[in-house]
Protein backbone atom coordinates (compact mmCIF):
# COMPACT_ATOMS: atom_id res chain seq x y z
CA UNK A 1 0.00 0.00 0.00
CA UNK A 2 1.51 3.31 -0.95
CA UNK A 3 -1.02 5.44 0.89
CA UNK A 4 0.06 6.58 4.63
CA UNK A 5 -2.47 6.77 6.77
CA UNK A 6 -1.87 8.78 10.03
CA UNK A 7 -4.29 7.71 13.45
CA UNK A 8 -6.62 10.64 12.67
CA UNK A 9 -7.44 9.48 9.33
CA UNK A 10 -7.50 5.89 10.30
CA UNK A 11 -10.73 6.99 12.48
CA UNK A 12 -12.27 8.15 9.70
CA UNK A 13 -11.74 5.39 7.82
CA UNK A 14 -13.07 3.16 10.22
CA UNK A 15 -16.41 4.87 10.14
CA UNK A 16 -16.66 3.65 6.42
CA UNK A 17 -15.20 0.31 6.61
CA UNK A 18 -17.86 -0.02 9.70
CA UNK A 19 -21.20 1.60 7.70
CA UNK A 20 -20.28 1.67 4.14
CA UNK A 21 -20.92 4.52 2.26
CA UNK A 22 -21.81 7.68 4.42
CA UNK A 23 -21.98 11.45 4.57
CA UNK A 24 -19.20 13.58 5.65
CA UNK A 25 -21.95 15.00 8.51
CA UNK A 26 -22.57 11.54 9.53
CA UNK A 27 -18.72 10.92 9.62
CA UNK A 28 -18.67 14.02 11.66
CA UNK A 29 -21.43 12.99 14.14
CA UNK A 30 -19.91 9.37 14.70
CA UNK A 31 -16.32 11.33 15.57
CA UNK A 32 -17.80 13.88 17.31
CA UNK A 33 -19.49 11.47 19.90
CA UNK A 34 -16.22 9.16 19.86
CA UNK A 35 -13.57 12.19 20.10
CA UNK A 36 -15.05 15.17 20.80
CA UNK A 37 -14.21 16.14 17.31
CA UNK A 38 -15.92 19.46 15.64
CA UNK A 39 -17.17 19.37 12.48
CA UNK A 40 -14.03 21.72 10.82
CA UNK A 41 -11.65 18.95 12.45
CA UNK A 42 -13.63 16.02 10.99
CA UNK A 43 -14.04 17.96 7.05
CA UNK A 44 -10.94 18.63 7.14
CA UNK A 45 -9.07 14.77 7.55
CA UNK A 46 -11.87 14.05 5.30
CA UNK A 47 -10.33 15.82 2.32
CA UNK A 48 -7.07 15.23 3.47
CA UNK A 49 -8.19 11.37 2.65
CA UNK A 50 -9.68 12.50 -0.46
CA UNK A 51 -6.21 14.22 -1.45
CA UNK A 52 -4.58 10.86 -1.00
CA UNK A 53 -6.75 8.52 -2.42
CA UNK A 54 -8.14 6.49 0.29
CA UNK A 55 -11.58 8.29 0.19
CA UNK A 56 -14.19 9.26 -2.91
CA UNK A 57 -16.15 12.59 -2.30
CA UNK A 58 -19.58 12.55 -4.33
CA UNK A 59 -22.80 14.32 -4.43
CA UNK A 60 -25.38 14.93 -3.55
CA UNK A 61 -24.29 15.41 0.13
CA UNK A 62 -20.65 14.93 0.44
CA UNK A 63 -21.35 10.90 0.36
CA UNK A 64 -18.01 9.22 1.18
CA UNK A 65 -16.85 6.20 -0.30
CA UNK A 66 -13.57 4.18 1.32
CA UNK A 67 -11.53 3.26 -2.05
CA UNK A 68 -8.81 1.06 0.18
CA UNK A 69 -10.06 -2.13 1.79
CA UNK A 70 -9.15 -2.37 5.52
CA UNK A 71 -7.52 -5.49 5.41
CA UNK A 72 -4.77 -3.91 2.73
CA UNK A 73 -4.26 -1.16 5.89
CA UNK A 74 -4.35 -3.72 8.01
CA UNK A 75 -1.59 -5.51 6.53
CA UNK A 76 0.66 -2.63 5.65
CA UNK A 77 0.45 -1.47 8.90
CA UNK A 78 1.27 -4.75 10.54
CA UNK A 79 4.08 -4.92 8.14
CA UNK A 80 5.23 -1.14 9.71
CA UNK A 81 5.25 -2.35 12.58
CA UNK A 82 7.17 -5.26 12.31
CA UNK A 83 10.12 -4.03 10.32
CA UNK A 84 10.20 -0.77 12.82
CA UNK A 85 9.74 -2.41 15.95
CA UNK A 86 10.65 -6.17 15.43
CA UNK A 87 13.59 -6.13 13.58
CA UNK A 88 11.43 -7.51 10.61
CA UNK A 89 11.34 -10.32 12.29
CA UNK A 90 8.22 -11.94 12.63
CA UNK A 91 8.61 -14.79 15.45
CA UNK A 92 9.99 -11.69 17.55
CA UNK A 93 6.23 -10.18 17.32
CA UNK A 94 4.44 -13.30 17.71
CA UNK A 95 6.51 -13.92 20.99
CA UNK A 96 6.06 -10.46 22.22
CA UNK A 97 2.26 -10.70 21.34
CA UNK A 98 1.82 -14.68 23.06
CA UNK A 99 3.83 -13.01 25.87
CA UNK A 100 1.59 -9.79 27.27
CA UNK A 101 -1.39 -12.26 28.46
CA UNK A 102 -3.33 -15.94 28.70
CA UNK A 103 -4.89 -17.13 25.89
CA UNK A 104 -7.76 -19.57 25.87
CA UNK A 105 -7.72 -22.89 24.44
CA UNK A 106 -10.08 -21.45 21.36
CA UNK A 107 -7.02 -19.05 21.13
CA UNK A 108 -4.27 -21.26 21.06
CA UNK A 109 -6.01 -23.81 18.85
CA UNK A 110 -6.98 -21.14 16.07
CA UNK A 111 -3.14 -20.02 16.25
CA UNK A 112 -2.13 -23.42 15.86
CA UNK A 113 -4.48 -23.88 12.69
CA UNK A 114 -2.92 -20.72 11.61
CA UNK A 115 0.41 -21.62 11.76
CA UNK A 116 -0.81 -25.53 10.19
CA UNK A 117 -1.65 -23.65 6.86
CA UNK A 118 1.53 -21.84 7.02
CA UNK A 119 3.39 -25.36 6.57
Amino acid sequence: MSIKLFDSELKIMNVLWQEGDVTAKHISDVLKGETGWNMNTTYTLIKRCIKKGAIERSEPNFMCHALIPKEEVQAAETEELINKVYDGSVDKLFAALLGRKKLSKDQIQKLKDIVGELE
